[in-house]
């Protein structure tokens, strides 16, 4: 989506050259295959792991961390073939993402209108609000300390709230949610 504002900003008379359905479709295979070859990796991994004692995950869905709690096997090797596959499957998508509004606020600055400028920042500022709420809560759970259940809620943030919240982003910048809007607050003024 971030290369997709970057070409539509930056480089807007190529944007149907570029964006055509031949690289989206290859975009969306190639991340499909790459997430189904980690997963798939993790997982005939995990299938070597033996588990004894308690069987009762403690958190909200079978996550990875809490699995790997309930294993009675030398889970190291597979913590570290996780990192070394997690590692650029996030950190690939997160760089081109920030090059890319790295680009497109440079280019953004170059508008001499402000409500030019305004205008085309809106297009992106509802992906940006995504994203920042993804990877915001992400590198909270992943770099911090484990402190009890604030974990477990923090992945419940980006497994439900975040997901759930993503079309309600993305329809405040459409005009007619907006009017929607606007029409309900007056309603509501006026009724009190």
């Amino acid at each position: 989506m971030s290369y997709d504002r970057y070409q539509a900003i930056c480089n807007p008379l190529k944007y149907t050259l570029v964006m055509d359905l031949t690289f989206c479709i290859k975009a969306v295979l190639l991340c499909w295959g790459t997430i189904f070859a980690v997963m798939l990796t993790i997982a005939v991994t995990m299938s070597y792991l033996w588990f004894c004692g308690p069987n009762v995950i403690d958190h909200f869905f079978c996550d990875f961390d809490p699995l790997l709690e309930l294993s009675c096997s030398d889970t190291f090797f597979l913590k570290i073939e996780d990192i070394m596959l997690a590692v650029p499957c996030v950190l690939c998508p997160f760089i081109v993402i920030i090059v890319s509004y790295v680009y497109i606020i440079f280019t953004i600055l170059k508008i001499p209108s402000v409500t030019g400028r305004q205008k085309t920042f809106s297009t992106c500022s509802s992906h940006l609000a995504v994203v920042s709420l993804y990877y915001g809560s992400l590198i909270i759970i992943y770099l911090f300390p484990n402190k009890g259940n604030v974990k477990k809620i923090l992945s419940l943030f980006y497994t439900v709230v975040t997901p759930l919240l993503n079309p309600m982003i993305y329809s405040l910048s459409n005009r007619d949610i907006k009017q929607a809007f606007k029409k309900l607050k007056s309603k509501m003024s006026s009724a009190l």
